[in-house]
């Protein structure tokens, strides 16, 4: 599979500096990290790990997945960011995840998740996004959303409003990103702000290594 090949090929991308006395071997560890990051369910991954002899629990490899840390890479300068958000259920609480997208490549840039959408949130995460990628030249590609707009005025960032287009990339990457949304509350219905956080950068770094 060329999916397959292309996780194998970005382990290097994965620190295990975390590693404490861990009997599973550093591939597998990663190779585990990669398949839950890229749609495969904790369930799944285990039987992987036991197809090569390892047998290990599911909160393990969440476990892995959240020490691992990982997120998109920074350092990009595009012409043009998409910014959107969009409601993920969070346990019984609705939270607001912010991602911020190249549309020519359909990369995420940043993605963070907030309990509310205000202007304020809204500049919060566009200083984040600056301070990770060169975008001050880039012209932002935003719905009508009232908070997005004011938000970058406010910052002085150039923005377009566009329903269908370039823009429409956010809507391919969200789509995905609701998919695996869904399995994220089945998995951890206990979760924490900051896990949930945490598993969203990892899926955002591993759509990054795929697209």
């Amino acid at each position: 599979m060329p999916e397959f090949s292309r996780l194998n090929e970005c382990s290097d991308w994965i620190e295990l500096d975390f590693v404490e006395r861990e009997a599973t071997p550093e591939p597998l560890m990663k190779l585990s990290i990669h398949l839950h990051a890229a749609g495969l369910s904790l369930t799944d991954t285990v039987s992987v790990l036991e197809r090569f002899g390892v047998e290990r629990c599911r909160s393990t490899i969440h476990n892995w997945v959240q020490k691992a840390d990982l997120q998109p890479t920074d350092g990009k300068d595009p012409n043009h960011v998409a910014v959107d958000e969009t409601v993920s259920q969070l346990n019984d609480q609705r939270y607001w995840l912010y991602a911020a997208v190249n549309p020519e490549t359909n990369e995420f840039l940043h993605v963070r998740l907030y309990p509310t959408r205000t202007i304020v949130v809204t500049k919060q995460f566009l200083t984040e996004l600056q301070e990770k990628h060169r975008v001050a030249d880039a012209v932002f590609l935003v719905d009508g959303a009232p908070w997005l707009q004011a938000a970058l005025f406010e910052q002085n960032l150039r923005f377009q409003q566009v329903t269908h287009g370039n823009r429409n990339s956010v809507e391919r990457v969200f789509k995905e990103v609701k998919r695996r949304t869904n399995q994220f509350a089945n998995h951890f219905r206990r979760a924490t702000h900051r896990s949930a956080e945490n598993w969203l950068q990892t899926l955002a770094f591993a759509w990054n290594q795929l697209i």
